[in-house]
């Protein structure tokens, strides 16, 4: 039996399974916690991997592994980190966004050449800020490589760096209507040439792992597949069909789908990204996803079973109450500076109102995702497939048909991204024109009578608070 192992190294830990190559059925699991902050040095990954994979790796025929996106990792020529990467969730670089779309002609030009906006998530932006605020670093900068690009890297034992289409498509520098690098958009932004990455086809064997980072795996001759971001490696995982919208509420929250062609958004709302199977995978991501339920159950000071059960206590509309929850700033809409509104309260308004308002806001927010979403790509969406670890909530699976008017399937809680990777790594192993087909458990979809009142309420409040003159761009 032939196994292969993906991993998740996202922002918060590493995760990573073992994986049965013909029918995706999961042997073993392992588990590492990464350094909190949204800027980390990425050798602390390297050892987070390590030990998550131990006793994994080497049983493995095929490795691949999906990373938090756009996240900077920037090295000198002798291949040192110069500082700690700027991850995804940074917002530090919001002016140098500004700066560059400037630069490049307006919103329209950017997005025309790299099919997105320009926000502070994005690699470009961070490697301007750092030629802004710390030229002797940017100077040093010889290559850039996006989070499991080094762990790739590693993996190989430091040979040739090589990075996926999909990966790629975040940075700000690659063209998803061309499927290439602009290299010239990395020399705009960080002020000089820079080594980028080679661009690996979806199913490609790009090295096997060295005896540096795993002695056994590197005597079996563990074969290292391209590796790709964790958008991608999800929808892999859940092997999305047409029709069908991914809505994951994790430490971000994603809406996305798999398309034939590129994505262009006049708006600057859809991020145009390319998938890890040469298709393309538009999304919309949100700063605030599951940590705005965790916002609301520290404040009521409950557990999570309390909680659920004031929210779902409250009736739909929350008494009147509406949350933005905007609270550290926010991509989309586009308000880095911003902080989270709660409208309507009055003297009748309950805990069980407040629990039920988060719920709501959360999936509200999401909501405006999945329409900015269905409205670039001109593709109904006919399902919402909910995932992360807000889809957990008894709470969210229960109100989420009521907020997005469609069909929502709860599939069973897995690690999709590290599925995804491990499908990768099989696809890679086989040679096979397409990856292995896997079923994806899951539960019957679930729907509920559409609350378009609730859902004009938050749209009016987002549309207020538009102008208001709170830093809110």
């Amino acid at each position: 039996m032939a196994l292969v192992l993906g991993i998740d190294s996202s922002t918060q830990s590493c995760k990573a399974l073992l994986v049965d190559a013909q029918t995706g059925e999961v042997v073993d699991e392992g588990r590492a916690s990464h350094p909190d902050g949204t800027e980390v040095d990425p050798r602390a990954w390297v050892t987070a991997m390590a030990q998550a994979t131990e006793g994994l790796l080497d049983r493995a025929d095929a490795v691949s592994i999906a990373g938090q996106q756009h996240g900077m990792v920037a090295l000198d020529a002798e291949g040192d980190v110069v500082r700690d990467a700027l991850l995804w969730n940074d917002t530090r670089s919001a002016r140098a966004a500004e700066d560059l779309i400037g630069e490049m002609g307006g919103e329209r030009a950017c997005v025309n050449l790299t099919g997105s906006r320009y926000v502070a998530s994005i690699t470009a932006t961070k490697l301007r800020w750092m030629r802004d605020h710390e030229p002797h670093n940017a100077t040093r900068t010889a290559s850039v490589l996006l989070p499991h690009d080094y762990l790739t890297w590693h993996l190989s034992g430091y040979g040739e760096k090589t990075t996926d289409h999909g990966e790629a498509s975040g940075t700000g520098y690659y063209s998803t209507r061309e499927r290439c690098w602009l290299p010239e958009l990395a020399e705009r932004a960080l002020g000089h040439a820079v080594e980028l990455p080679r661009l690996a086809a979806p199913n490609e064997k790009v090295g096997v792992v060295a005896a540096s980072a795993n002695a056994a795996a590197a005597e079996r001759r563990t074969v290292i597949a391209p590796g790709t971001g964790d958008n991608q490696g999800a929808a892999l995982g859940l092997a999305l069909q047409p029709g069908d919208v991914c809505v994951s509420i994790g430490t971000s929250g994603v809406a996305s789908a798999v398309v034939p062609d590129s994505v262009h958004d006049s708006a600057g709302m859809v991020t145009g990204f390319a998938d890890a199977s040469g298709r393309y995978l538009p999304l919309v991501a949100t700063l605030n996803a599951a940590r705005v339920l965790d916002m609301g159950r520290r404040l009521l000071g409950v557990d999570w079973e309390e909680f659920e059960r004031l929210a779902l206590a409250s009736t739909p509309g929350a008494g009147g109450l509406v949350l933005q929850p905007y609270l550290d700033g926010e991509r989309t809409p586009n308000r880095p500076d911003a902080s989270g509104i709660l409208q309507g309260i009055t003297t009748a308004t309950t805990r069980e109102d407040f629990a039920r308002a988060t719920v709501e806001g959360l999936l509200c927010s999401m909501k405006d995702a999945v329409e900015a979403l269905v409205g670039a790509t001109g593709v109904e969406a006919t399902r919402v497939l909910l995932i992360g670890g807000g889809a957990r909530s008894a709470a969210v699976r229960a109100v989420a048909p009521s907020i997005f008017g469609v069909d929502v399937l709860v599939p069973d809680p897995a690690e999709y991204v590290a599925l995804g990777a491990a499908r990768q790594a099989a696809w890679a192993l086989s040679g096979d024109p397409q990856p292995p087909e896997w079923t994806v458990a899951g539960t019957s979809p679930a729907s509920a009578p559409f609350n378009g009142r609730t859902v004009r309420s938050y749209a009016h409040l987002r549309t207020a608070t538009k102008d208001w003159n709170w830093g809110l761009a």
